[in-house]
């Protein structure tokens, strides 16, 4: 492999010259730039980004961390953090934790050691105390969907509370009264909200909440399948299972099937973030869908703003409705108390 000495031979200059080049330094001239390029393009030379890293104390590399790859909402998160660092001259180096506390503090102490120049973090529980130390230390850190309440860094995150009310009132337009949720881990920000802006929006229609309508997941298939099993076990089942998360709502039709009952015309059913797939269910499922690419985008440019030396604002986007056919309304009508357009079916 060619290094920059065999640059500067060729191209008959010092090997000073040759970084000069590299580094986009006005101080040389036109003629030395020109060998230059020619000699790194005929010999192929890369500059070894371990050592300039070493030099000016960058990578041009971020962490993120989330905590389900095989969950479809986090897999187009990454992937639109990937594309905006890109554009903006970054890598991305991304660790799965799998809904893992430990298996996240292992990706987050093996990004530090590599130097990255700041992480992006979608915590698999409330209390990780390497998080707040990182953050305390300076490590440039900003939150994504998920945050740690007490810990001072930038968070991007969405809001469903207005969603989640359209959709108590399209349900109560459609007829529904028995609600039940499957929630995520109450250590989560997201897990506990979601619960809460469901309790306070059946309470605003005037609708209960029985403790026996409220099923205890942990943003996997198995957990939504579990609750829903015992759901329709109750001498009353609900009318409607909402679940906290799409992996929890694909445990919940396994579950429905399993029991031999149709959707919506036994038990209606619909989840918190969207995902393509939910257009092509039979039928297409009803779904809070957040703004996850833009969520992705905002989260990159946050962190480089805090790189820069900047303090960049939290971002908060709102989620929306979309109403589809798994809550039984009709092809024409979007329901009473529903104002969003209705989906086409596919």
């Amino acid at each position: 492999m060619a290094g920059i000495k065999d640059v500067a031979a060729v191209a008959g200059v010092s090997v000073a010259t040759v970084s000069r080049v590299l580094n986009a330094h006005p101080s040389v001239s036109a003629g030395a730039r020109a060998r230059v390029l020619t000699a790194v393009e005929s010999l192929g030379y890369r500059p070894n980004a371990v050592a300039r890293s070493l030099r000016t104390d960058q990578t041009r590399t971020f962490g993120l961390v989330i905590p389900d790859v095989l969950n479809p909402y986090f897999t187009e998160l990454a992937r639109s953090v990937e594309e905006e660092a890109r554009t903006l001259g970054y890598s991305v180096i991304i660790g799965n934790a799998g809904e893992r506390p430990t298996v996240q503090d292992h990706h987050i102490r093996t990004l530090l050691d590599r130097r990255i120049d700041g992480l992006l973090v979608a915590p698999a529980d409330g209390g990780s105390a390497l998080l707040a130390d990182a953050a305390r230390g300076g490590t440039p850190m900003v939150f994504v969907d998920r945050w740690i309440p007490g810990v001072d860094v930038p968070v991007v995150r969405s809001d469903g509370r207005a969603a989640v009310r359209e959709l108590v009132g399209h349900l109560r337009g459609l007829g529904h009264r028995r609600v039940a949720i499957i929630a995520g881990p109450a250590t989560t920000t997201t897990g506990s909200e979601r619960v809460d802006a469901f309790r306070a929006a059946m309470a605003g229609y005037g609708l209960p909440v029985p403790d026996a309508y409220v099923g205890q997941g942990d943003f996997q298939a198995g957990s939504g399948r579990r609750a829903t099993e015992r759901f329709l076990a109750l001498d009353e089942p609900p009318e409607v299972v909402f679940c906290a998360d799409n992996p929890t709502a694909l445990g919940a039709l396994d579950a429905v099937r399993a029991a031999r009952l149709r959707v919506p015309e036994d038990i209606a059913l619909v989840a918190f973030d969207d995902i393509r797939w939910f257009v092509h269910t039979d039928p297409p499922i009803t779904a809070i869908a957040q703004p996850t690419g833009a969520l992705g985008r905002a989260a990159v440019r946050a962190l480089v703003e805090l790189r820069e030396g900047r303090r960049p604002q939290s971002v908060t986007l709102p989620a929306r409705l979309v109403v589809r056919r798994s809550c039984g309304a009709s092809p024409d009508t979007p329901g009473r108390g529903s104002a969003v357009p209705r989906s086409p079916a596919v």
